[in-house]
């Protein structure tokens, strides 16, 4: 890239062309080696950046007409759905007694929102403690044992109470960003 006052040179771990499949996104971009250091106790995160319509909703999460009766086609499904899966088939083939819960919320102006909770939407406080660090007041947290609990609720409950508009780019545009936090945690 080069501008008016200086250059400077970005570097790619993967790049994906615009028919590359979601099971080539999710084994290229390393989602499966970041599920087994998850359940090893490391804290992983997945960043999806992009302009408006670029595709992030999409690669995350499938198609978003999703439901029990209108599953997505396997070849489909985003890497959320994957890296659950993924999360789940390491979990029992470790034979690892571990206890999985999630969250979901959402930021838009300013305010962050649980997307889990019932009732209407409302603004949750965000704190710091010296134990726990950065955290949100009230947050709920669900735990799940099987990939429907955890596409259900979170992939079409939480997703449906995000913020959307649309615009010139993009038909059915988030505008907010959403953060789902899985919690793997030893019951041992």
């Amino acid at each position: 890239v080069s501008a008016a006052r200086h250059d400077a040179t970005f570097g790619f771990s993967a790049v994906f062309d615009a028919g590359a499949s979601q099971e080539a996104v999710f084994e290229g971009s390393g989602m499966r080696q970041l599920v087994e250091l998850a359940i090893d106790g490391f804290s992983c995160t997945v960043f999806a950046f992009g302009q408006t319509g670029s595709g992030k909703t999409y690669t995350l999460m499938g198609p978003l007409a999703q439901s029990e009766t209108r599953p997505a086609a396997p070849g489909l499904l985003g890497l959320m759905q994957r890296s659950f899966a993924c999360l789940l088939e390491q979990s029992r083939s470790r034979s690892s007694d571990l206890a999985l819960s999630a969250s979901y919320l959402e930021i838009y102006n300013e305010q962050v929102r649980d997307l889990l909770s019932p009732g209407p939407p409302c603004a949750l406080p965000l704190r710091w403690s010296k134990t726990r660090g950065f955290y949100v007041e009230n947050q709920l947290s669900v735990d799940f044992e099987s990939l429907e609990a955890i596409a259900d609720l979170l992939l079409q409950a939480g997703s449906q109470r995000r913020r959307t508009s649309a615009h010139a780019l993009n038909g059915h545009s988030s505008r907010s960003h959403a953060l789902l936090t899985i919690h793997v945690r030893s019951r041992a």
